[in-house]
């Protein structure tokens, strides 16, 4: 069990959304991602949203996804608001701030974003939202779901921030990663629909341009603290159903990780 007052403040935070992704497809693909899963497997959560902006609300304010079991003694959150009268685990870091970007940034982080899908685009006022959490937010059309390409891209603007920033700044930096979410039929050759088995490809897609990511932040001076997850999955047919924003077991199961670099 993490304990978030000794990491607070002594490690880099990234935190990544795997925008879309079941749990089922992320375990059927673990032997195939050596870089998100070189230290462990995913662990099965329960998401606080059926679909990105719902979800991303509740992580924001501290509420990432639920272990999915019965035990609520294991349910310890790692970031948690001050003053809300609820009972919290030591082991909790508590934020006197509306959510957890800006408890980091009071703590004196850096906290940058890099979107991936339509809530990060800034195009409009609810795409604003999200990003608006940070001090630094960043989104490019080659970074959005149409683009194949887009987690290459996404990480590739990573480094270049890195590059600029001092080894002396602690970081908090977000990326919600859009490829598995669909359309991501592409990652199959001469492929025109989105399956299971287009998720798994883009999964694999995924994790090999996150190496170069996790490669960058090992070479920093402090140590960093990963925490990747999906915000939920997605139906593909399953019981009639198809895609999200939807109350499906395929939608609520979501994969989990938490590592050091």
């Amino acid at each position: 069990m993490l304990n978030m007052n000794d990491i607070v403040g002594s490690h880099d935070i990234v935190m990544i959304t795997l925008d879309t992704l079941r749990y089922d497809v992320a375990v059927l693909e673990q032997d195939n991602c050596p870089h998100l899963c070189e230290s462990g497997g995913w662990e099965k959560r329960h998401t606080p949203g059926s679909f990105t902006y719902a979800a991303h609300h509740a992580f924001f304010g501290g509420f990432l996804p639920t272990p999915a079991n019965t035990d609520k003694a294991s349910h310890v959150r790692l970031f948690h608001g001050k003053h809300s009268g609820l009972r919290t685990h030591p082991n909790t870091w508590l934020f006197d701030a509306p959510d957890i970007v800006s408890g980091l940034a009071q703590e004196g982080y850096r906290t940058i974003c890099i979107g991936g899908v339509i809530f990060f685009t800034k195009k409009n006022k609810l795409s604003r939202v999200l990003p608006g959490y940070f001090q630094q937010s960043y989104w490019r059309m080659n970074f959005g779901v149409t683009n194949p390409n887009s987690t290459a891209n996404q990480v590739d603007h990573a480094l270049k921030l890195l590059d600029g920033i001092s080894e002396q700044d602690k970081l908090f930096l977000f990326m919600n990663v859009s490829a598995i979410h669909g359309p991501n039929h592409y990652y199959i050759p001469n492929n025109r629909s989105d399956s299971v088995e287009s998720q798994r490809a883009a999964l694999r897609y995924v994790d090999g341009e996150l190496g170069r990511l996790f490669a960058s932040l090992r070479e920093r001076e402090r140590p960093v603290l990963c925490l990747v997850f999906s915000d939920h999955g997605t139906a593909y047919g399953e019981d009639g159903y198809e895609g999200h924003r939807l109350a499906h077991e395929v939608v609520w199961n979501v994969p989990y990780r938490e590592f050091f670099l």
